[in-house]
């Protein structure tokens, strides 16, 4: 049933949509950041371990917010790997086992290039597709990883 929540149909549809896009990638970044979590070694190890915890922690929120928009938008959550890696906007890294600086800095990236679609994904929302409440959602999830990579660029400075 389509929602008759003052958004058109072809509106609901642009916005889930990009929703699925963004869920794909919150998918991805937070795999990445179980990979670090189980494979990260060193001097730094529980301290960089709490920190990835602490930041897939919050992305499984933000995972459940996003595919709980979806369905109140009046479609379907994708919810397979394979529908994650074809429309995600992040790289995966499969047999890598990256250094600790390492996965800061590929962390570091992926949260910026988060920050950086998510910017336009809000002005989509808001100017092109007319939805107020996905562009609030966007914009709350921009700040976390504005916040997340902070966080990375302190260790890396």
């Amino acid at each position: 049933m389509i929602p008759k929540i003052g958004i058109s149909e072809t509106d609901l549809k642009k916005s889930t949509t990009l929703l699925s896009v963004v869920l794909a990638d919150e998918v991805t970044l937070y795999t990445k950041l179980r990979k670090f979590h189980w494979n990260v070694a060193g001097e730094s190890f529980m301290e960089l371990h709490k920190l990835f915890e602490g930041q897939y922690s919050e992305l499984e929120l933000v995972i459940d917010e996003i595919a709980e928009r979806i369905n109140k938008l009046g479609s379907k959550t994708i919810g397979t790997m394979t529908e994650f890696l074809e429309q995600t906007r992040l790289k995966e890294a499969p047999k890598v086992y990256p250094s600790q600086k390492q996965m800061k800095e590929l962390l570091l990236k992926d949260h910026e290039t988060l920050i950086a679609e998510l910017r336009k994904d809000i002005d989509t929302c808001a100017d092109e597709a007319h939805d107020a409440g996905t562009a609030d959602l966007l914009t709350k999830i921009l700040q976390q990883h504005e916040t997340m990579a902070w966080v990375l660029r302190r260790y890396l400075s």
